[in-house]
């Protein structure tokens, strides 16, 4: 209600103006400024990683008390994301057209089955059923 007005105060504007396009860094480590910089631009590998965490290994906080416990959840929390890291880095050198995601997906659906001849011996065999499938087992050579 009533009459609005708007000033623009020029000098504190021009003020602002020059550190348009800076970006600064505050911190307490003893570390040079420049490697403060640097590990401050790997910071986005960081949350990459947790993101691959959260979404697509759908790790969750558990809240265990047991010192075991928790260390077992983390070995197990990092382990799969290694393991996710090293399905996304062999994709990327045989130059497969899928993403790890996919892979996966993929993957879990894929049976195995097992005969047991009247000799006694076992024999395995995969059911690669979808042309998906067979393009995943050629890349991983099952």
């Amino acid at each position: 209600e009533g009459e609005i007005t708007v000033a623009i105060d020029m000098e504190k504007l021009g003020q602002d103006a020059r550190w348009d396009g800076l970006k600064g860094y505050l911190s307490n480590t003893k570390l040079p400024k420049d490697q403060v910089i640097e590990n401050y631009q790997h910071l986005w590998q960081i949350e990459y990683a947790f993101r691959i965490a959260k979404t697509d290994l759908k790790i969750r906080p558990i809240y265990h008390r047991l010192q075991k416990r928790i260390e077992a959840h983390i070995c197990i929390s990092f382990v799969a994301y290694k393991i996710f890291k090293e399905l996304e880095r062999q994709l990327k050198a045989k130059k497969a057209t899928i993403s790890a995601n996919k892979a996966i997906e993929i993957a879990e659906n894929i049976h195995e089955i097992t005969f047991e001849l009247p000799s006694g011996s076992k024999i395995n065999k995969l059911l690669l059923l979808t042309e998906e499938q067979k393009y995943f087992a050629s890349l991983v050579q099952v």
